[in-house]
């Protein structure tokens, strides 16, 4: 199961909160965070709390928000290097989703930090690559990071080398 802990900005514009008591992620990666980037067009900023992976998409139209996530996730994984038969299950773990209110002020905080980022790393540009400019942001250091391996892109490097069969 996909869990999905939105900003209010955002959940006033997909739905209320419908996380049960207890659910957990299935996810290999575990929850996001998302927010809404009010740029012309509107994007949706997701974050990834384990690895702090940045995923940027169009947020129009906001009803099918959760339901097209799963692929812009899949794109951003492959971009990253990851195996195929990961990609797959988690998309399949992806199926069934749930949105529940923020609850870790430390990627509430990251968030923040990439909203800044990617405002100006997209400058003037009217309609920004948004794949690309989730690729810059996940070579950005992260202090909740430091301790570990620094930038959202290593962490999750870090993650798949820690599960990949020996050998290979």
């Amino acid at each position: 199961m996909l869990i999905v802990r939105a900003t209010k900005k955002l959940l006033d514009r997909i739905g209320p909160p419908n996380l049960g008591e207890g659910e957990p992620s299935t996810t290999l990666l575990g929850q996001w965070y998302a927010t809404a980037l009010f740029w012309k067009p509107q994007v949706a900023l997701f974050v990834n709390e384990q690895t702090l992976l940045p995923v940027l998409m169009p947020l129009a139209p906001a009803a099918t928000l959760l339901a097209r996530f799963p692929q812009q996730v899949a794109a951003v994984l492959a971009a990253h290097g990851t195996p195929d038969a990961i990609i797959d299950e988690e998309l399949r773990q992806m199926r069934d989703r749930r949105l529940a209110k923020t609850a870790n002020r430390s990627v509430v905080g990251i968030m923040n930090e990439f909203t800044s980022l990617a405002e100006t790393y997209r400058g003037d540009t009217p309609v920004p690559d948004l794949p690309g400019l989730a690729m810059r942001l996940a070579t950005t250091p992260c202090g909740p990071l430091y301790s570990k391996h620094v930038s959202p892109d290593r962490e999750l490097d870090a993650l798949l080398r820690s599960i990949a069969p020996q050998g290979s």
